[in-house]
């Protein structure tokens, strides 16, 4: 079949005519290599985090309607975009034009930090305001659903966005008829009027309005195309594949005979990541394109008629539109398929995957087929040989070939029935995240009574992931017909069904346990929900549900967001234009929003430049047998392949990195992810070609140490122990009243930057010079390690760096060997290597936090007060050390958080396992030493029957005291921080309120829990916290700054020009900053450690006031003149106009001999109390409020410093809840995207979020006297878990359960759900430990 059709679709409002298309090619590298179009951003690959959204505008000849959507750009094939009009960032407005509103409130409402997700969330918010120019804010909060941040915390880009919908800044709750705006928020005092506070970090005011009729319009030749009849079937063809878009039904079934096997693709949703992460190949994809009768809706006497082309989004407004019109007793399955609806996916997916490609995919783990079979829905086929219609029942699901589609079959469309009187449909689903999640167990359930005698007269369940396909339980289910709706069905059907639907130890997916105990739980759910509806209709004979039951029925709704923010206004005694405290949008907010920031990989293709691609360890710890690169090497477009044998003799032993590790094995693999050799190609997709046929033999070798436990059985540790210790433990348990022991368990964390591993490396070509260009946080070290590869001096490589797309810690290490062995190819070759990991690849070779282990033997009074305390820290550090040690001794350093222990005695040791080595993950051991510190806290309380925050108190820093390595430290504002919270979030009130609602609620539970926060600040040594700066006045009167800082998101630059104004008193618009590179300031420490604005500031404020020095007779001789005349003046009298800053560190020091030390140059105080609710029997939880009060110094930027905080509180609530990461008992990571490891999105932030910084109270050396708040709000994330560890116990208390109660982090709904032990938990079948190799190991 010869592709000769041509491709035509615009793209912002420009015609793009391809000739040769290659059907294999997605919209995104489209955009971005063909189109140079960098704006929309790689993120995934999956569709799973947003990052490419791009609006797609079709027309509908039949309709006269234009429909926008939101898709993923990574997914959709351009084959299928003939006749669309696509929108990206930068069409919707620049810099160079105009903005559009949505870039401008985006940024000026802070809701950018790194920048890399804006893009899509942009492109989200524009598309909802182009289909509803006033939205609701639900309509808002779907919209950004599936969009991921990893720096914000959601809540600035809810507030710009908010500021389009109908009412802007009211919670929209009107509990208890009155608005949060007309009372105290919740009963809080109103906040003092005057100018000590303020509560807006923007002002809505100015922002441009949004004008609809400014939009660029669809293009008229679209609509003249679309409404031509004379269309035929478009063939586009490459040597490996064919892809056939039909226009006309029998075109379409013409094609499916010739092409049986083809897949019918529509939105490339299922397809698209089988062939990109499974490796499927179709050398044929027939795509229908507009075909009429796939797109019906037809209104007939029993049901509904659904076209298999429509899209899911098309599919809900059709449902929701026929659930407002008819009866409630004709919708029931229609209000089921609705519910599900809601949360399947994001919304990009959603417009872009069809009703039919959902349903023919049959995913074990399918929203809607559960609810379609239990429906009795059937299927209308059609092919050559005419029409057929056939059940989707279970053997369709189960692909029998008897029930199955031909070959040469296509579906057109779906019947799904009404349901009739005293019938009742209802949709269950637990997932890892509310929303934008596979669920772990759905389930689809349908009775019918005939009449109302409450006799079963049919039943119908059927459930997903819990089994290779969606299962029904038929048998059960006929086993129960003719018995009365009543509480031994119930307890009968959950022992039938558990029979009849029974997964084994090994399943699939793991969390066995929890699944079994979900089939029920749902099934008793479905029993209520049924109850209380019969009830409602006949009273008389129906019994009224227990009331402490009714709360298993409502769902955790969201209400909707809104936050209060306060903070200290500018000092008055300021000069009206310094900008130090006011809340100055970020440096690069408009270009973030608008696509113009250029991170790495938006960098142009430089003449001659190739693609560098790893392969790695496909196994934990083996010698590698053979290599084989023949195939790989006789591919078209590889130009060579590294091996170990080409880096001889180079480690990774740098500076403070002591460990040695090959850059790429050649004998030995001690981890999964492990570098073995890079292919480099022409291309992207010639490398990864190559790479797949690289053929590595190897032999596995004994003993495979993975989890904590195992290495401390191998004595598998990297040395030396640490150990601190203060008082005397061993005499100190003489005297106290009681002593316990015990431990917690926490997982790690992955960094998930939203840009993944990045370089550029392009050879000079002369003196051997060489440029690096790459995302990291650590320029020297690339310098260094990439000059010691090439065996050069380091004046000869330059690392360069403009941003960096999120970091968190995960780029320093690693980054410096990927760089090392790119600017190793382009060394060799002569030619420019580019290399960009995928995220797979990213999540599998960098690492993450450190999975801990923490144990503990406490001794204390009967009043809580804590004498004796003796620790033990274990961390997982992986195959290498990297910077396992260093994080075990910030751990112990910090792991007293806010309390003080007269007698402690702490060990850490870090673990060598066979997994990739664990690194710097902001917090740096704090997270975990804090957590361990906090558990135990929480168990002496419950043994003494006190609660929590009485022996937090109790045991807290009095204002001078000393820590535990005689540092001298002033807990005042700690204790400040700990009153303040108690006040503003009325702690006592609303803990009454928790209990009083606990006793009236059975299966919903709510906690509360308030933790302090004493985070030490410090880098360990005065070296490591030197910074230098470099200022140029140029002779129009503008400044040039430069200094050793990168910027990751967190504002350095922003905070940097804030300085430089504030000390050269000149306005912010003539000082400029282009980015951080080895040229310009030599010699730079990491930026990490929250203190980079804070040393780099004191640079540049050194440089600043040399020139002022140096300037000072000039301006005494002119004072009413302006730079430009005091720059010419002094170049005029040879004055130099440059200087350099320099700031040699602060005193930090640590003896491990004595365990004494001044480590820390100051300390931040905080505390954070969080509410939540927890459904008892699926383990779901929702965040109900959060206040948080933070003393941070006198703020240098309001916006930035509260963006950090709340950023850093969404990532550290991620870590002690839903991020879970899960290996195979081979050492294999199966969380490698957002579709298996799950960060928080949208819906996971709490509804209230209320945040206030301390007034500041003394001055201090630092920057004047701010403090640096990168990583000390992680810690507080911990207060939900413990919320939750609250709620449990409050359930465990009523079912009578003893104590104490031991619950690992994080604490997935899969761990809430098993702690709040039931008759369900007791019912299902367990496993013996032993007896079943299970899917995945807890690390």
């Amino acid at each position: 079949m010869e592709g000769g059709a041509e491709l035509l679709f615009y793209v912002n409002g420009r015609k793009v005519i391809e000739k040769n298309v290659d059907p294999e090619t997605m919209l995104l590298p489209y955009l971005r290599k063909k189109l140079r179009l960098t704006g929309t951003k790689y993120g995934c690959g999956g569709g799973g985090c947003g990052a490419c959204t791009v609006m797609i505008s079709r027309y509908n000849p039949i309709t006269k309607k234009i429909r926008h959507y939101p898709a993923n750009a990574c997914l959709t094939p351009i084959c299928s975009l003939y006749g669309a009009a696509i929108t990206t960032v930068e069409g919707i407005g620049s810099t160079k034009t105009r903005i559009h509103p949505v870039q401008e409130r985006i940024a000026k409402c802070h809701g950018t930090q790194c920048g890399f997700c804006t893009p899509g969330m942009v492109m989200s918010m524009y598309t909802l305001l182009r289909n509803h120019s006033e939205p609701t804010l639900s309509q808002l909060n779907d919209a950004l659903g599936g969009n991921l941040c990893r720096c914000t915390g959601y809540r600035p880009i809810i507030d710009a966005c908010k500021t389009f919908c109908k009412t802007s800044g009211c919670c929209q709750s009107k509990e208890n008829g009155v608005c949060c705006l007309d009372q105290g928020i919740n009963g809080l005092p109103e906040f003092e009027e005057g100018n000590e506070t303020s509560l807006k970090l923007f002002s809505e005011e100015e922002f441009l309005p949004l004008d609809p009729t400014q939009e660029l319009i669809f293009p008229p030749e679209l609509m003249t195309m679309a409404e031509k009849k004379t269309q035929k079937t478009r063939i586009f063809g490459s040597d490996r594949m064919t892809w056939i878009s039909p226009v006309t039904l029998k075109e379409l079934l013409e094609a499916k005979v010739k092409y049986p096997q083809a897949p019918v693709v529509m939105g490339n949703t299922s397809v698209g990541p089988d062939m990109k992460f499974k490796g499927i190949f179709h050398p044929v994809i027939i795509s229908p394109d507009r075909i009429e009768e796939l797109s019906v809706v037809n209104y007939t006497d029993n049901g509904l008629t659904i076209g298999a082309a429509l899209s899911l989004a098309e599919m809900k407004d059709i449902l929701a539109n026929v659930t407002r019109k008819l009866p409630e007793e004709k919708t029931q399955m229609y209000h089921a398929l609705l519910k599900h609806l809601g949360t399947l996916a994001g919304p990009q997916i959603r417009n872009m995957a069809s009703l039919g490609g959902h349903i023919v995919s049959r995913h074990p783990d399918s929203d809607l087929n559960p609810l379609l079979a239990v429906g009795n829905c059937t299927l209308n086929l059609l092919s050559k040989e005419g029409k057929r219609q056939i059940p989707l029942n279970e053997q369709f699901l189960r692909k029998c070939p008897s029930a199955d589609l031909k070959p040469e079959e296509i579906l057109i469309s779906v019947n799904i029935p009404y349901s009739k009187k005293w019938e009742f449909v209802s949709a269950f689903r637990q997932a890892q995240r509310q929303q934008n999640a596979l669920a772990i167990v759905n389930s689809g359930m349908r009775v019918c009574f005939g009449k109302g005698d409450g006799i079963i007269r049919e039943l119908s369940i059927a459930y997903g992931g819990v089994g290779p396909t969606t299962i029904l339980a038929k048998n059960s289910c006929q086993k129960l017909i003719g018995r009365p709706w009543n509480e031994e069905m119930l307890d009968a059907a959950c022992r039938l069904i558990l029979d009849e639907v029974s997964l084994p130890g090994s399943a699939p997916g793991g969390k066995v346990e929890f699944k079994r105990t979900l089939i029920i739980s749902f099934l008793f759910k479905f029993y209520l929900e049924v109850s209380q509806i019969l009830k409602e209709m006949d009273p008389v004979h129906y019994p009224s549900l227990a009331s402490k039951y009714e709360s298993a029925l409502e769902d955790l709704r969201s209400r909707h967001y809104w936050s209060t923010l306060k903070y200290q206004n500018a000092d008055l005694k300021q000069l009206p234009q310094d900008p130090i405290g006011h809340p100055i949008m970020h440096l690069s907010g408009i270009k973030h929003a608008t696509g113009e920031a250029i991170y790495c990989d938006d960098m142009p293709v430089v003449d001659r430049e190739l693609f560098l691609t790893f392969v790695t360890s496909s196994r934990a710890r083996a010698k590698i047998v053979s290599i084989d690169l023949s195939e790989a090497l006789s591919l078209p477009g590889v130009v060579d392949i590294l091996t170990g044998e080409h880096l001889p003799g180079i480690t990774t032993n740098f500076g403070f990195l002591t460990d040695t590790e090959q850059l790429l094995s050649t004998d030995e693999v001690s981890c999964v992810g492990q570098l073995i050799c890079a292919v480099i190609a022409d291309s992207e997709v010639q490398a990864k070609r190559a790479a797949q046929r690289v053929k590595i033999v190897y032999r596995d070798l004994e003993p495979l140490i993975l989890t904590i436990e195992e290495a401390i059985q191998n004595k598998s540790f990297f040395e030396p122990e640490r150990k601190l210790e203060c008082g005397n433990v061993d005499e100190a348990f003489k005297m106290v009243d009681q002593i316990l022991e015990g431990e917690i368990h926490m997982g790690g964390q992955e960094h998930f930057y939203m840009e993944t591993q990045s370089m550029l490396v392009v050879p000079k070509g002369e003196d051997q010079e060489i440029d690096v260009y790459v995302s990291t946080q650590f320029p020297k070290y690339i310098q260094d390690i990439t000059a010691a590869v090439l065996k050069v001096s380091a004046n000869k490589v330059m690392c360069h760096v403009k941003r960096v797309g999120g970091a968190f810690g995960g780029k320093v290490t690693k980054t410096g060997v990927l760089a090392a062995i790119t600017a190793f190819a382009a060394n060799k070759h002569g030619r420019p290597v580019r290399c960009i990991l995928e995220r797979g690849e990213d999540i599998l070779i960098t690492g993450g936090r450190h999975p801990y282990l923490g144990k503990y033997k406490v001794g204390f009074m009967n009043d809580g007060r804590i004498l004796a305390l003796n620790m033990e820290h274990y961390n997982n550090a992986g195959a290498f050390l990297d910077e396992s040690l260093f994080v075990i001794e910030m751990g112990l350093l910090k792991l007293e958080n806010a309390y003080k222990f007269p007698n402690l005695r702490c060990r850490g040791w870090a673990c060598r396992t066979n997994l990739p080595s664990n690194t710097a993950l902001r917090g740096f051991g704090f997270p975990q030493a804090g957590l361990i510190t906090e558990a135990c806290i929480t168990e002496v309380a419950a043994k003494c029957g006190l609660p929590p925050e009485k022996v937090r108190t109790v045991n807290m820093y009095k204002e001078i005291d000393q820590t535990p390595y005689k540092q001298e430290i002033n807990a005042k504002n700690l204790i400040q921080c700990w009153k303040e919270c108690m006040a503003t979030s009325s702690y006592t009130l609303r803990k009454a309120a928790v209990e009083k609602f606990n006793s009236e609620n059975y299966w919903k539970k709510k906690g509360l829990a308030m933790v302090p926060l004493k985070f030490p600040v410090g880098v360990g040594s005065v070296a490591a916290g030197q910074a230098a700066a470099l200022v140029h006045i140029y002779l129009d009167g503008s400044v040039l700054v430069t200094h050793g800082g990168i910027e990751m998101g967190q504002g350095v630059h922003t905070k940097m020009i804030q300085v430089v104004s504030r000390e050269l008193r000149m306005p912010l618009s003539s000082i400029h900053l282009r980015g951080t590179s080895t040229e310009t300031i030599p010699n730079t420490n990491p930026s990490g450690g929250s203190v980079v604005a804070d040393l780099n500031g004191l640079a540049v404020k050194d440089a600043c006031q040399t020139l002022l020095k140096r300037l000072e007779p000039i301006i005494s001789k002119n004072p009413r003149g302006t730079w430009k005349d005091w720059a010419q003046a002094a170049f005029n009298e040879s004055i130099s106009l440059s200087a350099t800053g320099y700031f040699r560190g602060y005193e930090s020091n640590i003896n491990w001999e004595t365990g004494e030390g001044h480590p820390f140059e100051y300390f931040v105080y905080g505390a954070a109390c969080s509410e939540v609710e927890i459904d008892c029997l699926t383990g779901a939880h929702k965040n109900i409020r959060t206040d948080i009060v933070m003393d941070v110094g006198y703020s240098i930027n309001p916006a930035l410093d509260i963006g950090q905080i709340e950023g850093a509180f969404i990532q550290g609530m991620g870590l002690y809840t839903i991020e879970e990461l899960n290996y195979s008992p081979q050492g294999v990571l199966y969380t490698r995207g957002p579709n298996q490891y799950k960060i928080p999105a949208i819906c996971d932030i709490p509804m209230e979020l209320h945040i206030s910084l301390l007034p500041p109270s003394e001055n201090s050396n630092t920057l004047y006297s701010s403090k640096g708040l990168g990583e000390s709000g992680i810690f507080l994330g911990c207060s939900v878990f413990f919320a939750i560890h609250d709620a449990i116990s409050a359930a465990r208390q009523e079912r009578g359960l003893p104590g104490p109660l031991r619950l690992n982090s994080p604490l997935t709904p899969e761990k809430i759900r098993m702690a709040c032990e039931d008759k369900f938990t007791k019912m299902i079948p367990r496993d013996e430990p032993g007896s079943y190799v299970p899917w995945s190991i807890p690390i």
